[in-house]
């Protein structure tokens, strides 16, 4: 991972943050757009956004709009043909791998928040485009995170997004004949070093997983994570493990509403062994938590797409940003104290080991299945 100096990073909370920024950069820009989102909903933030592509396309402005065909897979027709009239150029990332198939295939999704405007500014983020306070049953907001980024790292970014709308362009037989837009040479915007760290199936299958682990294995006072899907294989576990026998205080922030029944208790299969080892658990309540972020020594930080658990790790096209910045890392590791002292309950050590033996039993069997579920699509081994 090669840190790239002279940006401007701007941490934004939740899409009451994120969403303005997006709106109004698209409304700034003037040559070319990239957009991805796993999820795109036509709902109150899904119409804003659209709206404001459609009136960047009606001035001219190159938009390019890719959404994963499993995440989008209820998005109206209606809408899809309304963006395209609109003169959006709107693609699905494998659109027709049927939700039946055993094949590992279809886990092979595109799960990356993405924006690039111009040579201007790009957001990489875990926020999907939808409303955050449209939760049915759950309270709002869904807490999650993205980054604005300014400088010289653009160029990565952008590089990356028109290479894969590009790939898709051309498995589809839809890329349009249209000039390449070079990325000008790009100034700093800034005094921050930072690196796009992206996974995919090809060059870059364990970028993600290997900066983390990086920076884990570095650490020597604080490792604060906070993770939506929190699922992660024996060498990520041994690492959080071995960090905390050297004396490093290692804190988990992790989702305690359930939404997915087979993750959520899975994912308490490894709590026991976590917190035996000295890792501070805190289960998160006050809303969903939809954030993949972490804080190290107070100068590393990270903010993206990517869980950690296989479907991430292992299956799914994601994007992070990694910054080694005391200033960013002090206003999330802020952000992620706040959260947890007025959202989250510690799990105490004494206490998880006296829960009622069924939900013990839930835990591990659930741990269980998802193993099977892992062998079945061949992937077991490669999450030891």
């Amino acid at each position: 991972m090669d840190l790239i100096p002279g940006n401007r990073l701007t941490l934004l909370q939740n899409g009451a943050e994120y969403f303005p920024a997006l709106e109004a950069a698209i409304d700034q820009a003037r040559r070319e757009i990239f957009l991805e989102s796993y999820i795109y909903e036509p709902d109150e933030t899904g119409r804003r956004i659209g709206t404001a592509l459609m009136r960047a396309a009606g001035r001219g402005v190159t938009v390019h709009v890719l959404l994963d065909g499993f995440g989008s897979k209820s998005l109206p027709r209606a809408v899809a043909e309304e963006l395209r009239g609109a003169g959006v150029q709107l693609l699905f990332y494998r659109p027709k791998v049927s939700p039946w198939s055993l094949k590992r295939g279809r886990l092979r999704r595109m799960h990356r928040k993405i924006a690039v405007i111009d040579s201007r500014i790009a957001f990489v983020s875990g926020i999907n485009i939808i409303d955050d306070m449209d939760a049915p049953g759950q309270t709002p907001p869904r807490y999650d995170y993205a980054v604005a980024v300014e400088g010289p790292l653009l160029a990565e970014i952008h590089d990356s997004a028109r290479r894969l709308w590009t790939l898709v362009a051309w498995s589809q037989l839809r890329l349009r004949r249209s000039r390449r837009r070079a990325m000008p040479p790009l100034a700093a915007s800034g005094e921050m070093e930072a690196a796009f760290v992206r996974r995919d199936n090809l060059r870059h299958r364990h970028d993600i997983e290997e900066a983390y682990l990086e920076a884990i294995a570095s650490a020597r006072q604080e490792i604060i994570l906070a993770n939506a899907y929190f699922l992660p294989g024996r060498h990520f576990r041994q690492a959080l493990i071995q960090a905390a026998g050297r004396g490093v205080r290692v804190v988990l922030l992790l989702q305690g509403r359930v939404e997915y029944l087979l993750l959520h208790y899975a994912s308490r299969a490894l709590y026991g062994v976590l917190l035996d080892a000295g890792i501070e658990i805190y289960s998160y309540h006050r809303s969903f938590l939809h954030a993949k972020v972490a804080v190290i020594d107070g100068n590393w930080a990270t903010v993206g797409s990517s869980n950690i658990d296989p479907f991430s790790l292992l299956l799914a096209r994601e994007a992070n940003v990694v910054v080694t910045d005391s200033g960013f890392a002090a206003t999330l590791r802020g952000s992620l104290q706040q959260a947890m002292e007025e959202g989250a309950h510690r799990i105490m050590p004494d206490r998880w080991k006296h829960q009622p033996l069924y939900r013990r039993l839930i835990a591990w069997a659930s741990y269980g299945l998802v193993r099977l579920l892992m062998g079945v699509t061949g992937y077991a081994r490669r999450y030891e």
